[in-house]
């Protein structure tokens, strides 16, 4: 009995540990109200995220459900999406946004990473940017169920049984928040941001990002990557009432460093991550 009461107060703790980890990466996006202004002068941040090092291992998730569906190639093994290189070494998906700017211009996000597609068993795009009080627009384009689970910032649990059917929810809260699939394909994963201002970039197939008309000034800009490193953890799959094994994810990986924005200027800011 005693043993038994042990655990499940360790189990109590992890969970309470996993949700404080949650609400203090939603925290660190959230920030004072942002007031649109006419920008005079700005200045642009451009530069770009690299990858140091040798590639780390185990960045393939075994398919094990809708395999018509999730490996047309027959491949066995479908990729995380957690670390995408270039061939120069430009890191892919990360997001690069300045930290604390209280006024500028007009929250003009890229329209594409507010809509989510499920394709071929992926979440799609990988890294989504939502500012806050607006929707997100969700579909799928399997012919199988998948589910659109959210933590963190926003907690919803969205089923899509059929395919091209599209659905949408208002994102109320800035933060970060986790998506992953709980219909038995435990590999999907995303991040989304909700974010307060436009000073947010995510980084191309080769490492580069750019934010533009930026008030001049002295800011911090910060590199964010969702990280790589996982676990296999036991979950339940919702269609079939199975055990599966999901991957649970280390937490991200964070660079950061003063920027001073000078009117009508480029000024080039360059960040790199390794394995280390």
């Amino acid at each position: 009995m005693r043993c038994t009461r042990f655990k499940r107060t360790l189990l109590q703790l992890a969970i309470a540990t996993a949700a404080g980890l949650l609400a203090t990466e939603s925290a660190s996006f959230a920030q004072a109200d942002y007031k649109e202004v006419s920008v005079s002068h700005g200045g642009n941040i451009s530069g770009s995220v690299t990858w140091s090092g040798p590639m780390p291992h185990s960045l393939a998730f075994p398919v094990t459900k809708d395999v018509s569906i999730c490996d047309p190639d027959s491949r066995k093994t479908t990729d995380l999406e957690r670390l995408i290189v270039g061939p120069h070494g430009g890191l892919a998906n990360t997001v690069v946004y300045l930290k604390d700017i209280s006024q500028g211009k007009p929250l003009d996000l890229p329209e594409q990473r507010r809509h989510l597609d499920q394709r071929n068993c992926h979440y799609v795009p990988h890294i989504l940017l939502v500012p806050a009080n607006t929707a997100l627009s969700m579909m799928s384009s399997d012919q199988t169920l998948h589910t659109v689970h959210m933590d963190g910032a926003a907690t919803f649990n969205l089923p899509f049984p059929f395919p091209d059917r599209p659905n949408s929810r208002v994102m109320t809260q800035p933060g970060l928040v986790h998506l992953r699939c709980n219909a038995g394909h435990e590999w999907m994963n995303a991040e989304m941001m909700i974010v307060q201002h436009p000073y947010y970039a995510v980084t191309d197939d080769s490492g580069k990002f750019q934010l533009s008309n930026v008030p001049p000034g002295t800011y911090l800009i910060v590199a964010w990557h969702e990280g790589w490193a996982w676990e296999a953890k036991q979950a339940i799959d919702v269609s079939t009432q199975h055990q599966v094994k999901r991957p649970v994810f280390t937490p991200p990986r964070i660079s950061e460093t003063s920027v001073k924005v000078l009117p009508d200027q480029g000024t080039v800011v360059n960040f790199s991550f390794s394995g280390n």
